[in-house]
């Protein structure tokens, strides 16, 4: 795996450096980047997407495992980088470009180099795009089937958030409906370079063989309404949407939706 030294030179001989605005902070410690992949349990005959890959750390323990690879860069410079030390690999298709097409839509040259097939999301993921691509990929595409990634401690409080708790809101009540959510692992600021200034964390994300709802778009627009509206009484946002019959028995009218478990917002749904 490439040390923090090989990583600057890679960096130095093309004139380039980590860009805060596209939230790149690089996993530097290769034992959590084994970690993350062996969790994965990605090997032959799997098919991985990778966001953010920088300079191909983790693109080729994945591609060493025997994995297929789809990478999607969104700094040009490192995706020439990564053309140049990558390319001619077997099983790596680089997508330069953002990985969302809008901030619910996954890009459609991603969806394409996938070609349709069953994948799993390996990445360390830049900050700005974690929750979108997310969100996406759970409520829009079931071909992705897992997802192993490093993200911002927070939003993984956010996966992993109980009803009535601070971090609980829409993310939390798709994610538990769709998968099975877990926290892999903690990480301090010094495992990336450049030090970001926010603890960060790895989490497993695995869709579940049959997800709460059929409808998981349809549960994310509900959720993004209710959430919008958290402290009010879930009495007075459903009448004023026109659902005051869609109120569950034996749910208190004067609740409010962050106290909500996600099976009771589930039930809200259109039959």
């Amino acid at each position: 795996m490439q040390t923090l030294a090989e990583i600057r030179r890679l960096l130095d001989e093309r004139g380039l450096s980590p860009k805060r605005s596209l939230g790149q902070n690089f996993l530097i410690d290769h034992n959590l980047i084994r970690r993350l992949v062996e969790a994965s349990g990605v090997g032959p005959g799997s098919l991985v997407l990778e966001v953010g890959p920088g300079t191909g750390t983790m693109t080729e323990e994945l591609l060493d495992r025997g994995a297929s690879v789809v990478a999607c860069e969104l700094d040009d410079g490192l995706a020439s980088l990564l053309e140049d030390r990558l390319g001619a690999r077997a099983g790596f298709t680089l997508v330069r470009g953002d990985c969302l097409e809008s901030k619910r839509e996954v890009s459609r040259a991603v969806m394409g180099a996938l070609g349709g097939r069953a994948f799993v999301l390996v990445s360390n993921l830049p900050y700005g795009a974690g929750t979108p691509l997310m969100l996406a990929l759970m409520t829009r595409h079931p071909e992705c089937s897992g997802m192993w990634v490093t993200v911002q401690r927070e939003v993984a409080d956010r996966l992993l958030a109980s009803p009535g708790s601070d971090e609980y809101g829409s993310i939390s009540v798709v994610a538990s409906a769709v998968c099975t959510v877990r926290r892999v692992a903690s990480l301090p600021p010094e495992c990336f370079w450049p030090r970001p200034e926010v603890a960060s964390a790895m989490v497993e994300l695995v869709r579940r063989p049959v997800p709460l709802t059929r409808d998981p778009s349809g549960l994310a627009d509900l959720c993004r309404t209710l959430f919008a509206s958290r402290r009010k009484q879930i009495g007075a946002v459903l009448r004023g949407l026109g659902m005051v019959d869609r109120l569950p028995p034996g749910v208190d009218p004067t609740e409010r939706a962050e106290n909500l478990p996600p099976g009771v917002i589930v039930s809200m749904m259109s039959p």
